[in-house]
């Protein structure tokens, strides 16, 4: 669903799990850096706000958002995380550098996603501008990491729901 019709920072009518047993990593561009520290901050203060411990929640920069692939592999290599949200923001110019950089991170984080069998969260904006982005980042359109951050919750929830359902049927 667009975000032009939802809030991403809005969750009602779903169920989150409590994320106090869980560990988080967060890796987060520094190119667009004061549009990316805010999904960050965003993502970061909805982790805590669902339970999280600070303790479990380890944040990590790039340079950019091509890094990310990278940057979230190390993360679940070198911490012992339960899922890594990964941050950025690609905004449009006038090359197609643009549609490389998104592809291949997309690419890439779906990539990790089977590689490592841990939730890796896509919270990396993709806008034409940068008052689209800052719509998304705590603007009208509430803000994206917020989002992220639910999702790796849920995701780590839905996993945690295939072992508890393997156990009462004997697997």
């Amino acid at each position: 669903m667009a975000s032009e019709l939802k809030n991403l920072s809005t969750f009602e009518g779903t169920e989150i799990p409590n994320a106090s047993n869980m560990k988080f990593g967060i890796v987060w561009a520094e190119w667009n850096h004061g549009i990316t520290e805010r999904l960050m901050q965003g993502a970061y203060n909805t982790l805590l706000h669902y339970g999280a411990k600070a303790e479990n929640i380890v944040t990590k920069t790039v340079p950019g958002a091509f890094e990310l692939t990278l940057g979230a592999q190390y993360m679940a290599e070198l911490n012992q995380v339960d899922a890594v949200i990964c941050i950025g923001c690609v905004i449009q110019g006038d090359t197609k550098h643009f549609d490389f950089i998104c592809d291949s991170v997309a690419h890439g984080i779906t990539q990790l996603n089977i590689k490592f069998s841990i939730p890796f969260i896509f919270g990396v904006l993709t806008v034409n501008t940068q008052e689209q982005a800052e719509d998304r980042t705590g603007g009208k359109h509430g803000n994206k990491g917020d989002e992220a951050a639910v999702t790796a919750i849920k995701m780590l929830g839905l996993k945690e729901s295939f072992n508890t359902n393997k156990s009462k049927i004997g697997f």
